[in-house]
């Protein structure tokens, strides 16, 4: 049994506790500003005593493959050189910075962003494989565009190279960890599930050359960066809609054999994450926004992003559906955490609806996950080693300060879970708690000292 204020080893690196700061989308983008903007978001979990700062998912590449506007890329020496100003910050306050490296693939703007497309039209698509029939019907009905470029064997060596570059110029400017954004229908979920790849030299068909784009990816970052923590999250794909409209996906079980040979190949530590094999709210479960998608200032974003009003609209339609289907559940990967922690001798670190101290001091030591999915059990495993959050840092920046050292394991975060901070982030807007409860509570507790800095 770990208590959360006990340090943890990840690839040889010390980190001072089992807080982590999930990776959010900082909105930083690369401009003059971008290093102040990210020092703004990262540096309040730090000085609130959080141990590890996971940065945002980065772009490896100079062009194509953001998934949201004012994404972060990674590929011009000269700006990462500038990110050392953050990784200095992170550190003075006693914490770690791993920095999420990423391309979106077919998630990408230049899938679903009406403007972006307009704006780039020669910008195509990456694509493991040529899409499903299902995205296909999804371009034919205008939900989305579709005109990929399906990698050939070379250029998925010459992708591998770009994330272990990347990695490279992160280490230098000071970056503790790499974390590999292996979920949430990016490109390395992309390569792993048999719903996108179809493909037919040594990145496709069986389970094992489906991984293998992760183990080339291993090599490139150890080869550019050396024995830097390495961690990537690892899908299983259950929330994904049911046969007969997708039977080709990633069970739970695939997840757990994927964890396994990743901890073969040289992984660290590893992420179990229910997600889908589409883009929706299987990753941020919660309430339909309805202050979001009626905010008045945002509309002209909205329709930008979408195409116009028609088609905002049916995008709202279906995130109420969505917001229906994928319902707040506490801790919602415990399960998927639990079944991998038992088989992999690798750290594996859970996130996904952990909401209250009571909840994290379970999945550190009793394991079991009770009916209400938030953890349970008497005296038995725990189901992970360390424990992230991710929107409750958009609603408390130093969330750490409440949650670590404490007693009372009745300790919960503001977050409502009602995902008006997520979908104004498509017109580029940045990620902060628009929730006018939840901010006057916050409010109340900076005035009573909740804050105070619980630095390392």
């Amino acid at each position: 049994m770990a208590s959360l204020e006990d340090p943890i080893e990840i690839g040889g690196l010390t980190v001072p506790n089992r807080l982590y700061r999930a990776p959010l989308l900082e909105c930083a983008g690369n401009g003059p500003d971008a290093v102040d903007t990210l020092i703004d978001d990262l540096e309040p979990a730090a000085e609130s005593g959080v141990g590890l700062i996971c940065q945002g998912a980065t772009i490896v590449r100079g062009e194509g493959g953001c998934a949201a506007p004012g994404m972060t890329r990674i590929h011009d020496p000269d700006f990462v050189s500038r990110l050392s100003r953050l990784t200095d910050r992170i550190h003075d306050h006693g914490s770690r910075i791993f920095v999420q490296l990423e391309h979106g693939g077919l998630r990408s703007m230049e899938t679903w962003h009406a403007e972006y497309r307009r704006e780039h039209p020669d910008l195509e698509q990456l694509a493991v494989s040529r899409p499903p029939w299902q995205l296909r019907a999804l371009d034919r009905l205008g939900f989305l565009s579709y005109d990929p470029h399906v990698l050939s064997t070379n250029e998925v060596y010459d992708l591998a190279a770009d994330f272990g570059r990347a990695a490279g110029r992160a280490v230098d400017a000071g970056y503790d960890g790499i974390h590999l954004a292996g979920a949430n229908m990016g490109i390395v979920q992309q390569f792993l599930s048999p719903f996108y790849n179809r493909r037919g030299d040594e990145f496709g068909g069986s389970p094992e050359a489906r991984l293998e784009f992760l183990a080339l990816v291993h090599d490139e970052i150890r080869d550019r960066a050396g024995d830097v923590p390495l961690i990537t999250k690892v899908p299983a794909e259950t929330p994904a809609p049911p046969a007969p409209i997708v039977r080709r996906k990633l069970s739970l079980d695939d997840g757990v054999e994927i964890a396994r040979r990743l901890e073969r190949i040289g992984y660290d530590a590893v992420v179990p994450v229910q997600t889908s094999v589409a883009w929706d709210m299987s990753i941020v479960r919660g309430e339909y926004p309805d202050r979001a998608w009626a905010n008045e200032a945002l509309q002209e974003g909205y329709d930008a992003a979408f195409g116009g009003p028609a088609r905002k609209r049916l995008v709202a339609l279906g995130n109420r559906v969505q917001s229906l289907q994928y319902d707040f559940d506490p801790a919602w990967n415990a399960d998927f955490c639990r079944r991998v922690y038992e088989r992999v001798s690798i750290p594996v670190l859970a996130e996904g609806g952990i909401r209250e101290r009571g909840q994290i001091d379970r999945l550190l030591g009793d394991g079991v996950t009770d009916e209400a999915g938030a953890g349970g059990g008497n005296g038995s495993a725990p189901v992970c080693d360390a424990v992230g959050m991710a929107r409750p840092f958009y609603a408390e920046p130093r969330l750490g300060a409440r949650l670590l050292d404490t007693d009372n394991g009745a300790t919960r975060v503001l977050c409502e879970n009602c995902n008006n901070c997520t979908v104004p982030q498509v017109t580029g807007a940045p990620g902060i708690c628009r929730t006018p409860d939840v901010l006057r509570k916050r409010g109340e507790l900076e005035q009573n000292g909740a804050y105070e800095s619980a630095e390392l």
